[in-house]
This record gives structure tokens, sequence and C-alpha cells, in this order.
């Protein structure tokens, strides 16, 4: 017999319109966390393998923008704007990303960073205005690949770091 009503698994509301994307990083979640407060570290690692980023206006703070260029390594530039709607250090940052103010298509992020062990689990849960823009993003910009690159551009960078913590 299946499961109905309250016997049934639990499913998300949003799980058809989600990308869910984590990993495990060598570093202490402060600094993890702090890799996405300060330009000058978001500009070292932030984006796919291969991509470069220039940023226009940067405020870390609830109601704070960065405005920036993503720059593919084909020559394509790609126009970003991050909202930050929570900041809760060093636990979760909540932010809404689109190309520009008022994008209609902007999606909704939710990052995480919790301990494990010495380490720290970084969760990035993105849910976006519709199922179709979704698919879109996972099909024709590769989101979830481009995810995971991301993230481990961010490890590489914050093992960089405690290394040399370690060598000075």
């Amino acid at each position: 017999m299946a499961a109905t009503g309250r016997d049934a698994p639990e499913q998300s509301a949003t799980a058809d319109r989600e990308i869910v994307i984590s990993r495990v990083i060598s570093a202490p979640r402060e600094l993890v966390f702090e890799a996405f407060t300060e330009v000058r570290h978001l500009s070292r690692w932030w984006g796919p393998e291969g991509f470069t980023t220039t940023t226009r206006a940067f405020e870390f703070r609830v109601g704070g923008e960065w405005d920036f260029v993503m720059h593919g390594p084909d020559g394509t530039d790609y126009q970003e704007w991050i909202f930050w709607t929570e900041i809760a250090p060093p636990e979760r940052i909540s932010l809404r990303h689109g190309e520009s103010r008022g994008d209609p298509n902007a999606f909704e992020s939710v990052l995480t960073f919790a301990p494990d062990g010495a380490a720290t689990r970084i969760e990035m849960r993105t849910v976006f205005p519709t199922k179709e823009l979704r698919d879109e993003a996972v099909e024709k910009y590769h989101a979830v690949e481009g995810g995971r690159q991301t993230l481990s551009n961010l490890a590489a960078y914050v093992t960089e770091i405690v290394l040399k913590g370690v060598e000075d």
C-alpha cells in the first residue's frame, strides 16, 4: 500500500525548482564564511573554472549589493547582481541573484556553513522562480557543474590561506 498523507515522505514544495550543492572544505567555518564577505577574497575564487570576476560595486550587509561581471574563458561577459537578504555570521548567508536589480528571473540562494570536525560543510541551496528557469540554468548554463567548480575554487583558495598561515 502506498504511503499517503502524514505517512508519506516529506518532499520540499520547491524541490522541482531547486539546485542543492554541498562540499566539505578543510578549513574553519569562520574562514570559509569570511571568503564570502570581502571582495578581495571573492575576486580570487568566485565562479566556475576559467572565469574571472570584475566588481563594480560591493557592500556586504543586509540590503547591500554586489554588482559584478563574470568573464567566461571564451570571452563572454555575464552581467551579475547579488542582493544580500540575510547575513548570520558564520552560519548563513541568504541572497537574491540575477543579471541586474529588478531581474524577474532572479533566484534565491541560501548558503549554510556547518562545522564538520575541523572542516566546514558548505551547502548552497538555490530556488528558481519556476521549474523551467531551473531546467534552463542546468541545461544551458551547466549550473550544477558550475556550482561544484565554484565550491572547488573556494576550497582551493581557503586551503591556500590555511597553509600560508601554517607556514608563517
